[in-house]
C-alpha cells in the first residue's frame, strides 16, 4: 500500500513537473533579438538639480521635465494636422501589409506571436531601463513603476500569448430557429480588423498605458496612432521606438505603430478651434476607432470631433472607487496595508486608486486608529528614489511626485471644504517643498476622516495622495455612500462572509468590483470600463479585443445539396391570395408550438406549391 502510494506520489508530481515545464517552454516561443534605442544620459542616478533651471523653449514646442526633480529632459515640437495625415497615411498602408495574406492566417498568427513574444522576452529582461524612464517622466518610485507598468504589460503580453487566438477565432452561432431552414443553414462571426485606430491615453502610466492599446492592436491586425499626453512626450517617444524596432526586427512595416503629441487645444468652445491639432485627430475620418482615458471635458470634446467622422469611441474617466470594509472582516492591520498601497501608489494618480474607505461601525474607529498610527509612527519619506541609490540614507522613499502642481489649490480646497463641514484632517492636506528637490511637484500623503457624502472631496475624483475614510452605520448604508458619487468605474469589499461580499458585489453601481482583494480585476484581463460618470465600453479581456474587430456576420449552407430557392407561389408574377396563403402557413409551420397546427400548416404548404 506504501510503495503504491509513493509510485502515484511521484507520479504526481512528475507529471506537474512536466505540465509546468511545456507551459513556460509554450509560451516563451522563440523571442527575436532587435536593437535597443540608446538609452538617455536623463535617467542616470545622482543629478541635483539647481533650484531654477532656464531653458529656452520656442513657441510650438512642448517642455519635457522630470516632475520630482525638475529636471529638463527636452523639448518637442507640436505635431500639426499635416503630421497627422502622414501618420495615418503611413499606418493605413502598413496595416494593409500586415493582413495581405488573409489566407494564411497560421503564419500571420505566428508572426503576431513572435512580435508579443519578444516584447515580452525585452520587458522581463530590461525592467530597471523601463522603470527609470518611466519613472523619470512621472515621478513615481520604481516600485510603484514595477508594479503598474511592469507587471502588467507582461500579464497583458502573457493574457494574449496564450488566449488571443481562442478569443479572436471565428464564433459559431446556433443559427435559424425556422423549422425549414435550422437544418440546413449555418452562422458564425468572424473578426476582421478595422483598419488604423488609436488611443488617446493618461500620464499616470507612461509605459502600460501606451503599451496596453499596442498590444491590442497588434494581436487584432490593426495599426495604431498613440496619442500621448503632452507631459510624457520624452518617454512615451522612447517606448514606441522601442516597439518599433521589435517590428522591424520580426520583418513587420515598423509604421504599423505610430506616436501622435500636440499643444492642447486653447479653447475647445470654439468651433472654428476644430481644425486644431487634436480636434482634427479625433475627427479624422482615417480612423476606425478611439480608446479615449482622461477626464470628462476631455471626453465630451473628442465625442463631439468623433461624431463628425461617426467613429466609435470606448471612454474611461476615471472613478470615485470605494474600498469597502465590512463588520464580518477582522484582520485590521492587513487590509490597512492594503489601503495605504492602494491610496499612495503613484501618489494617488490612479484611474482604479481607492478614492474612498468606507467602513461599516463595528470596524470604523479601529481601523482609522491604526491608519493613523502607521503613518506618525513611519512618515512617508517623499523624493526621486532613482536619484537616491547612492545615498544609503535616503535610499528609502515612499511616495514620488505628482505630474505637475497645477491642481495642488484644488486639492487643498477640498480639504478645506471637507474639513470645514465636519471632517477631522489628521495629516497632511497641504503641497510639500522638498529640500532637496525644490522644483519637484510634491503634495503631503493626506489622511482625512469622517467625510460625508455632502463634501464636496466624497462626489469628485481626487487623483492625488489623500486618504478618505468614510463611516457606515451598515453593511446597506456601505453601499449607499459608495453609490451616492456620480462614478460607477471599480471597487473593493472585504468581509469574511462571501454571501454578504457577493451581495455587496452585485449592488455597487460599477463596471469592475474586486471581492476580498483590490483592483485585481485589471490585472485579471476581464473586461475593464464603467458606467455613469465613468464612461461607457470596454477595453482589456477578450470583449476589448473583440471591440477593435468588425464582426462580420456569415451564414452559409451546410449542406451543399441543399440551398434556399423561391418558391413558384412567391416567384413573380404573384398570386396574391395563393402568396398570402403559401406565406402564412409557411410562418405557422415554422413557429408554432402545436404539432395539429404544424401538420395543417405544412399540408397547406404541399397543396399551395402545385
Amino acid at each position: 500500500m506504501n510503495n503504491t502510494v509513493a509510485y502515484l506520489s511521484t507520479f504526481a508530481v512528475a507529471y506537474f513537473i512536466y505540465k509546468w515545464i511545456f507551459t513556460c517552454s509554450t509560451l516563451k516561443g522563440r523571442p527575436v533579438q532587435f536593437k535597443i534605442p540608446e538609452v538617455p544620459k536623463e535617467i542616470e542616478s545622482n543629478w541635483v538639480p539647481s533650484k531654477e533651471i532656464s531653458t529656452n523653449v520656442p513657441e510650438g514646442y512642448i517642455e519635457a521635465r522630470c516632475p520630482a526633480t525638475g529636471q529638463f529632459l527636452g523639448k518637442f515640437k507640436s505635431m500639426d494636422n499635416n503630421n497627422i495625415d502622414n501618420l495615418i497615411e503611413k499606418a493605413a498602408i502598413a496595416q494593409a501589409n500586415f493582413n495581405k495574406n488573409k489566407e494564411d492566417q497560421k503564419r500571420l498568427w505566428e508572426q503576431k506571436l513572435s512580435i508579443l513574444i519578444s516584447l515580452r522576452d525585452f520587458i522581463i529582461k530590461n525592467q530597471d531601463l523601463i522603470a527609470r524612464i518611466a519613472c523619470r517622466d512621472s515621478g513615481k518610485t520604481r516600485v510603484d513603476a514595477s508594479m503598474g507598468e511592469i507587471l502588467v504589460t507582461l500579464e497583458k503580453l502573457n493574457w494574449c500569448i496564450k488566449h488571443g487566438h481562442k478569443a479572436l477565432s471565428v464564433s459559431k452561432r446556433s443559427g435559424p430557429t425556422n423549422l425549414f431552414m435550422k437544418w440546413y443553414k449555418g452562422a458564425e462571426i468572424r473578426y476582421e480588423p478595422l483598419g488604423v485606430i488609436a488611443s488617446i491615453v493618461s500620464w499616470n502610466y507612461p509605459f502600460h498605458n501606451l503599451m496596453g492599446p499596442i498590444i491590442a492592436s497588434i494581436i487584432t491586425g490593426n495599426a495604431i496612432i498613440v496619442k500621448c499626453s503632452e507631459q510624457v512626450v520624452w518617454s512615451s517617444n522612447y517606448f514606441i521606438e522601442l516597439v518599433r524596432n521589435c517590428l522591424t526586427a520580426c520583418d513587420v512595416d515598423p509604421d504599423l505603430v505610430q506616436l501622435f503629441y500636440c499643444l492642447p487645444p486653447q479653447n475647445n468652445k470654439d468651433d472654428s478651434l476644430m481644425l486644431e491639432p487634436a480636434n482634427y485627430f479625433t475627427s479624422h475620418p482615417g480612423l476606425k476607432h478611439i480608446t479615449f482615458i482622461g477626464s470628462q471635458p476631455i471626453a465630451h470634446q473628442i465625442l463631439k470631433c468623433a461624431a463628425k467622422s461617426l467613429t466609435p469611441v470606448v471612454v474611461e474617466l476615471g472613478g470615485k472607487d470605494a474600498f469597502i470594509v465590512l463588520d464580518s472582516y477582522t484582520d485590521l492591520p492587513t487590509i490597512a496595508s492594503i489601503i495605504l498601497r492602494g491610496t499612495f501608489q503613484s501618489a494617488g494618480q490612479n484611474c482604479i486608486g481607492i478614492e474612498r474607505v468606507i467602513v461599516s461601525s463595528k470596524n470604523y474607529d479601529r481601523l482609522v486608529e491604526i491608519l493613523h498610527e502607521r503613518l506618525l509612527k513611519n512618515p512617508f519619506k517623499l523624493g526621486s528614489d532613482i536619484d537616491n541609490e547612492g545615498n544609503k540614507v535616503e535610499n528609502s522613499v515612499d511616495m514620488g511626485a505628482m505630474i505637475s502642481d497645477n491642481r495642488f489649490s484644488q486639492l487643498e480646497e477640498l480639504v478645506k471644504d471637507a474639513v470645514s463641514k465636519g471632517a477631522r484632517l489628521l495629516l497632511g492636506g497641504s503641497r510639500y517643498q522638498h529640500p532637496k528637490y525644490p522644483s519637484g511637484n510634491y503634495f503631503q500623503p493626506t489622511l482625512l476622516v469622517d467625510v460625508t457624502p455632502d463634501m464636496t472631496i466624497a462626489q469628485n475624483e481626487v487623483f492625488g495622495p489623500i486618504l478618505v475614510m468614510m463611516k457606515g452605520d451598515s453593511t446597506d448604508d456601505c453601499i449607499r455612500l459608495a453609490n451616492s458619487a456620480p462614478f460607477g468605474l471599480g471597487g473593493s469589499v472585504f468581509g469574511n462572509d462571501l454571501k454578504e461580499c457577493n451581495y455587496v458585489a452585485d449592488n455597487l453601481l460599477t463596471g469592475n468590483v474586486a471581492i476580498n482583494d483590490f483592483a485585481t480585476f485589471y490585472v485579471c484581463q476581464l473586461p475593464f470600463g464603467g458606467i455613469n460618470g465613468s464612461g461607457y465600453g470596454k477595453f482589456g479581456g477578450e470583449e476589448g479585443l473583440l471591440g477593435l474587430c468588425n464582426a462580420k456576420s456569415v451564414c452559409y449552407d451546410k449542406l451543399p445539396f441543399v440551398s434556399t430557392q423561391i418558391p413558384k407561389p412567391l416567384d413573380y408574377p404573384l398570386n396574391n391570395s395563393k402568396a398570402w396563403s403559401f406565406v402564412k402557413s409557411f410562418i405557422t409551420a415554422s413557429y408554432t408550438t402545436s404539432l395539429f397546427e404544424r401538420i395543417k400548416s405544412i399540408w397547406t404548404l404541399a397543396q399551395e406549391s402545385k
